[in-house]
């Protein structure tokens, strides 16, 4: 149907960590954050050190959360409920934490105890959200001389040169699996601030995104059997790549820090998007033919924590 448009969605992190893309839908950011108590030491005993406390998790509180609950041993989840028009409850956990959605007649004593029903997957969920929250504020970029940054799979130094004009790739060739290592000279000084080695930085970035983009659409477009009309860079923050029944296509230029085949496996989804423009099983077969065995690179797309930006 013209106009119609598919896209590959990630989700949108919390304010601090916008720049970070995943596979998963989650909740927008929040506004003030609610506390729960935590459990105190316990008391010196008299006349002695003070008795070790007995080691127990710490919250999990989502910044809208109304309500909390303690799941397992000790775990304390503050979790935000939504009454919705459905006929079941229904849990998901992102980034900011637990949210539950329920029915309007549903009662708080049910809506709990379909949570310790499901005590052990929401724990779990919640436990890989806070260990990938913790990978990306630890992916905060450091502008300066020497910082690296993944580039196509390797690692690529900065390094601030002023004898150089602009931003000029050296070392080995990028293109070539294992070729250590890569430096980008930057045409700047020593004291140059942080925002400009930035800015020059994602500059050329996007400019490789645009080639490697280009150069793998040419190669599988024709493996799929369809036409690309038009190509342009994203920098949402919800979508890897979209595209439309018109034959355009658009790919988050932050790809660009994958191996290449986890960027043609992007690609692969969105070109044969044109031929099926939908997630059916019809679709995947469409993804099969072009790359057999696309899952592994999926995977990689769905774990990787990109570096943070701003």
């Amino acid at each position: 149907m013209p106009g119609t448009r598919r896209a590959l969605a990630a989700a949108s992190a919390p304010a601090a960590l916008s720049a970070q893309l995943s596979l998963f839908d989650v909740d927008p950011p929040a506004g003030s954050k609610a506390v729960l108590p935590v459990p105190v030491p316990a008391p010196a005993a008299p006349g002695g050190p003070a008795a070790p406390a007995p080691a127990r998790p710490g919250p999990h509180v989502h910044p809208q959360a109304q309500r909390a609950i303690v799941l397992g041993l000790g775990h304390h989840v503050g979790y935000a409920l939504r009454r919705a028009r459905r006929r079941s409850i229904g849990f998901s956990v992102g980034t900011e934490g637990l949210t539950v959605s329920a029915p309007r007649w549903v009662g708080i004593a049910d809506i709990e105890a379909a949570l310790r029903e499901k005590a052990p997957w929401i724990l779990r969920k919640l436990q890989e959200q806070r260990e990938r929250g913790q990978r990306i504020a630890a992916a905060r970029v450091d502008w300066r001389d020497g910082t690296t940054l993944p580039f196509l799979g390797q690692t690529l130094t900065l390094v601030l040169d002023p004898q150089v004009t602009g931003a000029q790739l050296q070392g080995a060739d990028a293109a070539a699996p294992g070729a250590l290592p890569l430096r980008l000279h930057l045409g700047l000084p020593q004291g140059a601030e942080p925002a400009q080695i930035r800015d020059m930085v994602q500059a050329w970035l996007q400019r490789q995104a645009r080639r490697v983009f280009e150069e793998r659409c040419a190669l599988y477009a024709p493996r799929l059997g369809v036409r690309m009309k038009r190509l342009s860079l994203s920098s949402a923050a919800t979508r890897w790549g979209s595209a439309s029944a018109d034959g355009s296509v658009r790919l988050n230029w932050r790809l660009v820090h994958f191996g290449l085949p986890v960027i043609d496996y992007v690609v692969a989804h969105e070109l044969a998007h044109l031929r099926e423009m939908n997630h059916s099983p019809a679709f995947w077969d469409v993804v099969r033919t072009a790359l057999p065995g696309f899952e592994e690179a999926r995977g990689v797309l769905r774990a990787e924590v990109l570096p943070v930006f701003d």
